[in-house]
């Protein structure tokens, strides 16, 4: 990805970092630390925070400077209609102008995911997850779309519905959704797509009842 900026650079290194729980839910994000792991001044991270601030992906708290917002059950129904909504359009839009060099980057991804899914690393793989996913969102050519669904993404408590062997599943669901690529069945990949995006909304539903339940 080509960025115009060094604080644009930070920025999206913060916004995969944030999905993928790199930094958790109610942490505190430090300028110094951040400028530090990411060998940089402490100018373009503060700037990128202001973006993210902006986004939604992080918020200002009293007394406590810049946090990773925590994720609010009752919302998820609605988080999830909407990245349903933006991210079938997505996919259909970039299954339309699918080239061999991004379906290559797509399978890659995939073997990456596949080989790391049944570990430990669950910080990889929620990282990998999201490169694969908004590698092919790119190449819609949406980007407020693109950049809404970042923010959905950043809000949605993918964490949560790792339990189940949900990361297993999502090897099985990426993998139909590829073999329809390569088939060039576009209309069965976006099926696919879609059905992977709902798998991963029952699981977290089936997750929330079963911690309700334990109350």
């Amino acid at each position: 990805m080509a960025f115009e900026t060094k604080q644009d650079q930070v920025a999206e290194i913060l916004r995969e970092r944030i999905i993928a729980g790199f930094y958790p839910r109610g942490m505190k994000l430090k300028q110094f630390d951040i400028a530090q792991e990411l060998g940089v001044s402490i100018t373009p991270v503060r700037e990128a925070l202001h973006i993210l601030e902006a986004e939604g992906f992080v918020a200002g708290a009293s007394h406590k400077g810049l946090t990773v917002p925590l994720v609010a059950p009752e919302s998820a129904r609605e988080i999830f209609d909407l990245r349903l909504m933006l991210e079938r359009d997505l996919t259909v839009r970039a299954l339309e102008r699918m080239d061999t060099a991004t379906l290559a980057e797509l399978r890659r991804g995939q073997t990456i995911i596949a080989a790391i899914a049944g570990g430990k690393d669950r910080l990889a793989s929620r990282t990998e997850n999201y490169r694969f996913h908004f590698r092919l969102y790119a190449l819609a050519g949406r980007p407020q779309s693109l950049q809404f669904t970042r923010v959905l993404w950043a809000k949605y408590p993918f964490i949560s519905q790792e339990l189940g062997g949900r990361r297993l599943k999502h090897v099985d669901e990426h993998e139909t959704f590829l073999r329809h690529v390569e088939a060039g069945a576009m209309d069965l990949a976006a099926e696919a797509m879609v059905a992977h995006i709902r798998s991963g909304w029952n699981d977290l539903r089936a997750d929330f009842a079963d911690r309700s339940a334990a109350q």
